[in-house]
């Protein structure tokens, strides 16, 4: 009986005497490649629950992780159904046959694949990593593509049989949920993105770039003037959705969401040029600086104008943090609680101010680093020192939508209504109460930053008044920038960088700045974050028209993770 039933498994997947056959998809000739050695998948020694075998009645229900030959069955069914073009057969061998024969369909119709070739690589554990390769036709036009991906085997609990663990990266690893593979006409006409000065910005030079490139192509490739190419791309789920929507509705899409993104071009089409305000030197040099760390983002602007000259993160391929990241800010936000203390009277940069080891608020202990305390000290010490206590000490006479509307009205974040170019987050400084009220005041409670936010916050301390950042001219969509509803008074800006200068020159900062002349500003934070050994590391400086800010999440102390970043930009834009 065992033969038996192995004889008909084997035929199922298109196996005989331990070969694989191959299936035919689109007239073509379409196989799954078993490696040989360690690699191998064997059929022996407990295929028939790896290959989707249904319990035995007589026996127990299967438990635990899955076997190896499990785990080499389950895959290779699942892959040789895939390859010769079954998508309900492969579909089957998964944990969700839905949403995998929806999207195995998608990518033979869709996405034009055909001639699949898939090649198993050595088992993890459960994983198993592939190579694929196929052919993307469309209209007489033909390209190979090559990729590697990765399955894992689950067991089902129900009845112990095993499956793939579905999920869409499985058929390309740049596919989410609702993402799709899509060849033919681009949506959207290719862009030659430019720097200020006229050169070109390819991700290959400026990796962080890349995402960058996809948003600005996705927005502008049609004002630039280019013609659309024939192209195999991800189509986003939140693509159609996105580009219906308007206003409001269409900027919180935009900072949620990652543009379509091109895999392969079977016909180019004509890049349109659109002029960026990146600058290339300081682009390189942020790319070098976020390169030399581990979870490290950056952004420059420039205050007389609100152009960002500069962007990079880590992982350049990775999530955008520096122009879309959520972090707290720590105590750079004490910049912008500073201006509405001094604003409110409630401080002045040379009178005495608290400064205790503790301060009690809305139930909450609140202390600073090491438990310091300056006794008859200034606020320009206190700020200089990064005094938790001398902010919260201020607290009970606040109201508390006083810090909300603080960072709206005056350094106009939090309002979701920028308009840069590409997705981004905005800010966030919601109205709280109490303890987290308190907490905000010093960059914690609800308050959230990226570096372009608070490289904004340091331009606007420079210039005096906030300059919406953009990358893109407005002129070349007539679109509306934001802009603040007031501004610091005169004598309010020049006390913040009396503040922010003194901290560069004899406070936290002192390390980074040192140096750079006296046009100049600085403040560090830190933020503590659930779960991390370390806090986030920030750092926000000025020095004539240039304004930086980094975060090294992890990173400690801001002055010594993200101040050397900070440091190099302002440095390299002279």
């Amino acid at each position: 009986m065992g033969k038996r039933r192995r004889a008909v498994e084997r035929r199922s997947v298109g196996i005989k005497n331990g070969k694989v056959h191959p299936g035919v998809l689109g007239g073509a000739a379409a196989v799954v490649v078993c490696a040989v050695g360690a690699t191998a998948f064997a059929l022996s020694g407990g295929s028939e629950s790896g290959s989707g075998g249904s319990s035995v009645d007589d026996k127990p229900v299967a438990s635990g992780p899955p076997t190896a030959a499990e785990v080499h069955g389950t895959a290779k069914a699942f892959l040789a159904a895939w390859a010769k073009g079954d998508a309900a057969g492969a579909a089957a061998l998964t944990d969700d046959r839905a949403a995998a024969e929806k999207a195995l369909t998608s990518y033979a119709k869709e996405g034009r694949l055909s001639e699949v070739k898939l090649t198993p690589g050595r088992r993890s554990g459960a994983d198993v990593p592939f190579k694929a390769a196929a052919t993307v036709s469309y209209e007489g036009k033909k390209k190979p593509l090559a990729y590697e991906s990765e399955l894992t085997v689950v067991r089902r609990k129900s009845d112990g049989r095993t499956l793939v663990g579905w999920r869409p990266a499985v058929l390309h690893p740049e596919l989410k949920d609702g993402d799709r593979l899509v060849t033919g006409e681009a949506g959207d006409p290719p862009i030659k993105a430019v720097d200020r000065d006229g050169a070109e910005l390819t991700a290959a030079k400026y990796p962080s770039l890349g995402t960058v490139l996809d948003g600005l192509r996705e927005k502008y490739g049609k004002k630039a003037g280019g013609k659309a190419g024939i192209e195999l791309r991800v189509v986003r789920a939140d693509s159609a959705k996105k580009k219906g929507a308007t206003g409001a509705t269409a900027k919180k899409d935009d900072a949620k969401s990652t543009p379509d993104k091109t895999l392969l071009t079977l016909a180019p089409g004509t890049p349109g040029t659109l002029k960026t305000t990146f600058s290339g030197s300081l682009q390189a040099a942020a790319e070098r600086e976020t390169a030399k760390r581990q979870r490290a983002s950056v952004a420059v602007v420039k205050p007389s104008t609100g152009e960002i000259l500069a962007a990079a993160n880590s992982t350049p391929t990775g999530f955008n943090t520096a122009f879309q990241g959520s972090i707290a800010p720590g105590s750079t936000m004490k910049v912008i609680s500073a201006s509405m203390l001094l604003e409110k009277k409630l401080a002045g940069v040379d009178k005495k101010h608290p400064c205790p080891k503790y301060e009690t608020y809305g139930g909450w202990k609140f202390q600073n680093d090491d438990k310091f305390e300056i006794k008859g000290g200034t606020f320009r010490a206190s700020f200089a020192r990064s005094c938790n206590t001398a902010f919260i000490s201020q607290a009970k006479k606040l109201q508390d939508d006083s810090l909300t509307k603080q960072a709206q009205e005056v350094f106009g974040l939090g309002r979701d209504n920028w308009s840069i170019g590409v997705p981004t987050f905005d800010g966030a400084v919601p109205v709280q109460s109490d303890a987290q009220m308190a907490a905000s005041l010093i960059g914690q409670g609800g308050v959230r930053m990226n570096p372009l936010n608070m490289a904004s916050v340091s331009a606007t301390v420079k210039s005096g008044t906030f300059k919406q950042p953009y990358l893109v001219s407005p002129d070349l969509d007539d679109r509306t920038l934001a802009t603040a509803s007031r501004k610091m008074s005169g004598s309010t800006a020049s006390a913040v960088r009396d503040l922010m200068h003194y901290t560069a020159t004899s406070g936290t900062a002192v390390k980074p700045m040192s140096g750079l002349g006296s046009d100049m500003g600085a403040k560090t934070g830190s933020a503590e974050v659930d779960g991390q050994k370390k806090p986030n590391g920030w750092f926000t400086a000025y020095r004539g028209d240039l304004a930086a800010a980094a975060v090294v999440q992890e990173g400690g102390h801001g002055g010594d993770s993200a101040g050397p970043v900070v440091r190099a930009m302002l440095l390299a834009g002279g």
